[in-house]
């Protein structure tokens, strides 16, 4: 199977208190938005879509040495709208597409293979990274099937009902989904809910709906799956990516 990923690099990062596009903060004297393409390199895959939006010209002079093409999302309705923009450059491939946070520059490129092993083997049209951890706040929350095998839909911590907020096992905002399935789910997807978006995740559920597999596939190390929202969750991410581990 062909492979293509989209990154997603259009947030404006307010909570990291300064204008710069926030995949372009430094982590130990590098945008962390590189270390999201080289990782995704290590994957040889057809095309690596870059998602900008918030300073898009910022972002692509700093990614320019890479073999990336862009897609800009102006102006920014969700992850969901994100995505759709990356459609016109992907309306020919046939494969499956990784859906990374430009912002999350921890996960490591094994577990990218795994992760496309296991949705393959699975025999899946979506399948999510997800991590389970002691505090779920604020993250959205995976809620499978009855027999733990499916995942029936993702809902964000804004939407979750009180039970649902007791789910431990959150998203990471990492996705495989065969190309064909992820662009017609989109065009069913709306913005009905508490921040009126787009949701990416949004597609589990129609795709579970329509009787096709969904799966989520649980990584070990939570840690991988951190993204940057705040200069301290900067300053942790700058200690873990020294340690060599993530890589």
């Amino acid at each position: 199977m062909s492979l293509a990923i989209v990154i997603m690099a259009a947030g404006k990062g307010t909570r990291m208190k300064s204008d710069l596009p926030k995949v372009l903060h430094q982590a130990n004297g590098r945008p962390v938005v590189e270390y999201v393409i080289e990782k995704s390199e290590a994957l040889e895959p057809e095309m690596i879509v870059l998602i900008t939006g918030h300073q898009s010209e910022k972002v692509r002079q700093a990614t320019s040495k890479f073999d990336v093409r862009y897609a800009l999302q102006e102006p920014q309705h969700g992850t969901g709208h994100a995505v759709m923009q990356a459609e016109p450059l992907l309306k020919e491939f046939d494969g499956e597409i990784i859906i990374l946070s430009g912002d999350a520059p921890l996960f490591t490129t094994a577990t990218l293979k795994e992760l496309v092993a296991f949705h393959r083997a699975n025999k899946a049209v979506a399948t999510v990274l997800t991590a389970e951890i002691d505090d779920p706040t604020g993250y959205g929350r995976v809620i499978r099937s009855g027999d733990g095998e499916e995942v029936l839909r993702i809902v964000e911590q804004k939407d979750a009902s009180d039970e649902e907020k007791t789910v431990n096992e959150i998203n990471s905002g990492v996705y495989v989904f065969n190309a064909a399935e992820l662009f017609e789910a989109l065009n069913s997807i709306t913005n009905d809910n508490a921040q009126q978006e787009y949701y990416l995740t949004d597609v589990f559920g129609i795709c579970f709906g329509k009787g096709l597999k969904v799966c989520a596939f649980t990584v070990a190390d939570p840690n991988e799956i951190r993204g940057i929202n705040t200069p301290e969750q900067l300053r942790e991410a700058e200690t873990l990516l020294l340690s060599g581990k993530y890589v």
